[in-house]
């Protein structure tokens, strides 16, 4: 009899001191964190401003009430964008790929001009992206990084194939940055690059906007 208590008492201490090493994974080991990408955290509150500026634009749109409507997952969209945004630099620099602030102001131009300017830029980022005027230059930068990496890993991101060798490349750089997730987001998924919870697949983040070529003698 004494022995089985014994046994049930040592049993019982040995789950207390397990315990703590359970609730160290994951978002228990990084309170306030909506994520840790490489060893650095992105805060929930850096998410919810984010989102929280793309309401404020949506709210001040004559389409206010379908905008909010469509962007019910914006929280989950907002922390997708910015672990992406850092798988894309890893794998960017494990290619040798730079991005200079003239292209990304090239390629703003250029969307500017396809969108009848500066205001109808604002206005489809914000109903197609869910980006605030305040982000736009950030979420472009993608958009001149992802094609260049395609390019120094020779992939034509048209193609099935060249889809697939740059996708390899930010399945490892997204590995290689070992990210947690706090679980109220869902969870990062390497091979998809993409959140659990959230449909946004990094094809989707090919170039719509072209810059302009410079004209012969300009």
């Amino acid at each position: 009899m004494h022995r089985r208590r014994r046994t049930a008492l040592a049993l019982s201490a040995a789950a207390l001191l397990a315990a703590p090493l359970l609730t160290a994974c994951g978002s228990e080991a990084h309170p306030g964190a909506a994520a840790v990408v490489g060893g650095d955290r992105i805060d929930v509150a850096t998410v919810q401003a984010q989102a929280a500026d793309v309401r404020s634009a949506q709210q001040a749109s004559a389409q206010s009430d379908e905008l909010v409507k469509k962007s019910g997952q914006l929280n989950r969209a907002k922390l997708h964008s910015l672990i992406f945004g850092r798988v894309l630099d890893r794998a960017a620099e494990d290619a040798g790929v730079s991005v200079s602030r003239k292209e990304i102001q090239q390629i703003q131009a250029a969307a500017a001009q396809q969108s009848g300017g500066a205001q109808g830029l604002q206005t489809v980022m914000l109903e197609q992206r869910w980006v605030a005027p305040g982000q736009i230059e950030a979420d472009l930068r993608k958009e001149v990084q992802l094609p260049k990496l395609a390019q120094a890993l020779g992939a034509d991101l048209q193609s099935p194939a060249g889809q697939q060798a740059v996708g390899k490349a930010l399945t490892e750089a997204s590995k290689s940055l070992h990210i947690d997730v706090n679980p109220r987001y869902g969870s990062w998924d390497d091979a998809k690059v993409q959140l659990s919870t959230y449909e946004s697949p990094w094809i989707n983040q090919v170039t719509t906007f072209q810059a302009q070529e410079p004209e012969a003698g300009a």
